[in-house]
């Protein structure tokens, strides 16, 4: 882990920068001296890549991360084909622990299997038209003696399978139907159509402006008017 500046953070994979932003006042109603303030904070911004930190991991980026106040927030910029579990989990406590409701992941510009999951933690979560994600079983193996390899396998399987449902069933991102195909080998690939569709995707970026899924969906409903000329 290399330390290059005072606000970025280097691990194998991902890039911590963070932003101070200053506080700010802004007047509501003049006449009843009414003013709404936004205490100095701190904005996260990390950059994900592979969940495969072979060294010493996360320790200086998760630090950082712990050292977040009630009122500073987390922006995750996703472009993953996925990893270890394990790893994508640290990200999970620290969203549920730290930026409860205060992150937003951009999928930029993919996002598989532990890199969706990671998509899907965050309260906003927004795409660009080219963004894609996939679904699907996780990749294991284990060594040892026959027991031991069958209680561990048990363990593990159990507790995972019980992460991927509260993340991606719970949340309404797959049916109960979809999750039990996917255990069993199916794949869930998603356009970013779909992801608006299915409500994983809450934002899109869409000519300059980030604008609510929905409203993108009916853009796409529309005729192409160059197309039809």
């Amino acid at each position: 882990m290399e330390n290059k500046k005072a606000n970025e953070l280097n691990s194998e994979n991902h890039t911590l920068f963070i932003k101070h932003v200053p506080e700010r006042k802004i007047t509501l109603d003049r006449s009843q001296n009414i003013v709404k303030i936004t205490p100095k904070h701190k904005v996260y911004v990390i950059y994900i890549e592979r969940f495969k930190e072979l060294k010493r991991g996360l320790h200086s980026v998760l630090n950082e991360l712990r050292s977040a106040t009630k009122y500073d927030k987390l922006e995750i910029r996703i472009n993953s084909g996925g990893g270890f579990i394990n790893e994508g989990g640290q990200f999970y406590n620290i969203i549920n622990e730290l930026f409860y409701k205060r992150s937003t992941a951009y999928l930029d510009n993919h996002g598989y299997s532990m890199g969706a999951l990671l998509f899907c933690m965050a309260k906003k979560r927004v795409i660009y038209p080219y963004s894609d994600l996939m679904f699907h079983n996780y990749t294991s193996g284990a060594n040892g003696k026959g027991g031991e390899i069958l209680s561990k396998v048990s363990h593990k399987d159990k507790i995972i399978k019980k992460f991927f449902y509260n993340v991606i069933v719970k949340n309404g991102f797959l049916t109960k139907d979809e999750f039990e195909q996917m255990l069993i080998g199916q794949d869930f690939w998603m356009d970013a159509k779909e992801l608006c569709e299915r409500g994983i995707a809450t934002h899109v970026i869409y000519k300059g402006k980030m604008i609510k899924s929905k409203k993108y969906l009916n853009i796409l409903k529309k005729p192409d008017k160059k197309a039809n000329s």
